[in-house]
């Protein structure tokens, strides 16, 4: 069962990463998580490679360590999913936040409505291994039938737990985007 919940808690911090990258109308540093540099031949993370600062609520300062990097960063943003244009003066890269469209936001609900309910299946997923668990530990005769009952349905309450957990992230989810 601990395992199990264990499971269940990581999917659910799985979900709010994956939130976090979904672009809002606001800046925040945690939308370009999942871009990636090229850096000498690797494939680095942004975050690992140059400083994030928001020193507005719609814009972005991009600052390499390395200012060799500034064309590659500038490529990786503009090759990200995320619409942005960054404009580069050899020192920083700027990045203006647009206002989100109507037809953009329905976009990024539809986007964060399919993380959701991947997780929901993920939390069904685990359901479904650890009463094939409890079955087998009482065909083996490790637990009684009663026993059975009392795990499963202890199994059944944490995920309603998890999946409403996940509903109330995404609704959260939802409103940030609709906010105008």
């Amino acid at each position: 069962m601990a395992d199990i919940e264990q499971k269940m808690q990581k999917t659910v911090e799985a979900l709010k990463d994956s939130f976090n990258t979904i672009r809002t109308g606001r800046a925040s540093a945690s939308i370009f998580d999942k871009v990636r540099v090229d850096y000498y031949g690797t494939k680095s993370p942004l975050n690992q490679v140059a400083t994030i600062a928001i020193p507005e609520a719609r814009s972005v300062i991009v600052t390499p360590f390395d200012k060799s990097l500034i064309t590659e960063i500038e490529k990786a943003i503009q090759a990200s999913d995320l619409g942005l244009n960054p404009s580069n003066d050899g020192k920083v890269i700027r990045i203006q936040i647009p206002a989100l469209t109507a037809d953009r936001r329905k976009e990024l609900v539809k986007q964060a409505k399919t993380v959701a309910e991947n997780s929901r299946t993920s939390i069904r997923n685990l359901r479904r291994d650890g009463n094939d668990a409890l079955k087998k530990q009482q065909k083996g005769g490790e637990i009684t039938e009663d026993e059975l009952k009392t795990e499963t349905d202890k199994l059944q309450k944490l995920t309603d737990k998890y999946i409403e957990e996940i509903n109330k992230i995404y609704d959260a989810k939802e409103k940030d985007i609709l906010a105008n």
